[in-house]
């Protein structure tokens, strides 16, 4: 066995399922292996950004590893934006990037993609990677590998592999996966206790769920804590699409002042706010209508639980989830509340289009014909989706980076099997949509949705006064055909309504509807939250 054949077996045994990427020079070697093993199966995409969006995408909604491969230099700086998102999201993303070889290295010359150094790349991705290798000693490799893959999964965060060029066919021992740490069952008896506790003397108690609910495969469980303690539900924004599929008592997405008030009452009144996995961000908690005091919540994230002014170190998620459910007994009461109602029932008439309409006609499809899991670009489409029936979601809610919706929604196809809906702005289709021209050859059909206003319109809510923010009406519709799938523009809701039908009925092929909005019209949902950020930040 080479290195990298032990690198690709140790990825599939830790979780991973296939391999988005784009070769080059330095990344040619360990590709060819990829492609002669087929130990994972290999995707290439069209630009960088795309290929990391993709590979975290797939990690995200399948629960395992998302590997992105690139070349070194020109590859991989490429990618450091959807890398950084990752991490900032808490996705399990694995970058596999070629690099020079030990004569390169020492020739005395500058190498062509070489930054200020060398090491210029790896040292740009210990900022955005939580564990990084250099596998230029086969000796040492396994370890190495086993130690870096253990980080990934434990973190849930960015992990970097370099390949010189020169090892790839290196001959290399397996990877021996390394054992989770031990659990301190002393402290994670005193830490449940303590819950339990608090929670059983709170009058008015919620759990919040948020994104390390799903990165660590816990979401059953949590839905049968809840019933069991008896806890109403909501996620975190950035946890929208938690919960989706089982029967949970879910009130819906905590949104603060941009979300339903019954919601935001009910979280911000709690006198016993369970966070479990929320990541305590501005997009989470920036817009509350009351500032909640997170010291009188307990707060479960980054492998440990702080209540109050203490903390339980090395207590990790799935350990406290299950100990949870260890100590508190069935509840054989039914639970339930009220759970969120979502827009149906589109009038199709020959109105103008507004993504309020758009989830309306989305609902109304996926009572038709069943949930479709959803990727959302930021934007309006990313707040237009809080009004979609609970399904699953994948979006950079927090990060909030433009691009992410198409090759995201790639991922999703790739990693699941079930085709996906895109939810994707005008702004945001101009620097990815293109990798839609790569469906055709592994056979992806997600139904695109654009949300075409001509106009960077979320930047216009916050600076109505500049005109940077209007963009050209592109053909997207008509470019369609090119790339190898159906388009079709629409400009009323009724043309909406047989546009998604005729796009549900049609397989094989991307279907991309061309939405026209009219500018300054936005999603009741999104212009709450433009106005609660604007009085936030008002000046005193």
């Amino acid at each position: 066995m080479n290195l990298t054949e032990s690198l690709l077996h140790a990825l599939k045994a830790h979780g991973a399922r296939q391999i988005f990427g784009i070769p080059g020079d330095f990344a040619l070697p360990y590709f060819r292996i990829i492609e002669e093993s087929a130990i994972l199966p290999l995707y290439t995409l069209s630009h960088e950004p795309g290929v990391g969006f993709a590979a975290d995408a797939a990690g995200r909604i399948g629960g395992g590893l998302g590997v992105a491969a690139v070349t070194y230099g020109a590859g991989a700086l490429n990618m450091v934006n959807a890398v950084a998102a990752a991490f900032a999201e808490k996705s399990p993303l694995v970058i596999l990037s070629g690099g020079p070889g030990q004569g390169e290295s020492q020739s005395g010359l500058l190498l062509h993609h070489q930054a200020k150094t060398l090491d210029s790349q790896y040292q740009i991705y210990k900022e955005i990677t939580c564990d990084q290798v250099r596998l230029d000693d086969a000796q040492r490799a396994p370890a190495d590998i086993a130690r870096a893959l253990a980080s990934c999964l434990r973190l849930s965060q960015p992990v970097y592999i370099e390949i010189p060029r020169d090892m790839v066919a290196v001959a290399c021992a397996p990877v021996v996966a390394e054992p989770p740490p031990a659990v301190d069952p002393e402290a994670l008896e005193a830490c449940v206790t303590e819950i339990l506790q608090r929670l059983r003397q709170a009058n008015s108690p919620v759990l919040m769920v948020g994104v390390e609910v799903r990165r660590f495969g816990l979401e059953d469980k949590v839905v049968e804590l809840s019933r069991r303690l008896s806890l109403p539900v909501v996620t975190s924004l950035m946890g929208r699409g938690l919960l989706s599929q089982g029967d949970t008592p879910l009130l819906g997405t905590y949104m603060g002042v941009a979300g339903l008030p019954e919601i935001t009452a009910r979280v911000e009144g709690s006198d016993g706010l369970f966070l479990l996995g929320v990541i305590v961000c501005d997009t989470n908690f920036g817009v509350s209508a009351q500032k909640i005091d997170l010291r009188k919540t307990i707060q479960a994230l980054n492998g440990q639980v702080t209540m109050g002014y203490h903390t339980y170190a090395q207590i990790p998620l799935n350990a406290l989830v299950e100990r949870l459910l260890e100590r508190v007994p069935v509840n054989v009461q039914a639970f339930s509340v009220a759970p969120q109602v979502f827009p149906h029932g589109l009038v199709a008439d020959g109105a103008s289009i507004s993504p309020t309409d758009i989830a309306t006609a989305v609902n109304d499809l996926m009572a038709r014909f069943g949930k479709m899991p959803i990727a959302s670009d930021m934007g309006d489409c990313f707040f237009t989706a809080m009004d979609i029936s609970q399904t699953a979601l994948v979006a950079p809610g927090y990060y909030a980076t433009m691009g992410f919706g198409v090759p995201a929604g790639l991922g999703v196809q790739a990693a699941t099997g079930e085709r996906p809906l895109i939810l994707v702005g005008d702004g945001a289709f101009q620097m990815t949509g293109w990798e839609l021209g790569n469906c055709r050859r592994y056979g992806w059909d997600p139904i695109v949705l654009v949300f075409n206003n001509a106009s960077w319109e979320m930047l216009r809510t916050f600076q109505s006064e500049s005109s940077f923010n209007n963009l050209d009406r592109w053909g997207f519709a008509e470019m369609a055909a090119g790339m190898g799938g159906d388009g079709v523009r629409v400009n009323t809701r009724s043309e909406l309504q047989a546009a998604l039908a005729h796009a549900v009925a049609t397989r094989g092929r991307f279907q991309l509807i061309d939405i026209t909005i009219p500018r300054g019209v936005l999603s009741q949902t999104l212009s709450r939250f433009v106005a609660g950020v604007k009085r936030i930040n008002a000046p005193a």
